[in-house]
């Protein structure tokens, strides 16, 4: 017997972040640990580390861990 998907059922569904691993991951430069930061709706947009002030960014749910694609954190007042 073959599954079949229902037409309008989405091809990949909505992928969430696992936050157990999130918790295993460190910073790609110094290894230490990462802050998830989240948009207003509570989502998470990106993982931050404090010491190098980088944000690494979380795209379709996966983190993005290349210093390339880091942004500089904005400075704290």
């Amino acid at each position: 017997m073959q599954h079949h998907r229902h037409l309008d059922a989405p091809l990949f569904p909505q992928m969430s972040l696992d936050h157990r691993l999130i918790d295993l991951l460190v910073c790609p430069l110094c290894k230490g640990p990462l802050d998830m930061l989240r948009d207003p709706e509570g989502r998470p947009v990106a993982l931050a580390c404090s010491h190098d002030r980088l944000a690494f960014p979380i795209r379709d749910g996966i983190p993005v861990m290349l210093e390339d694609e880091a942004r500089p954190l904005e400075p704290t007042a």
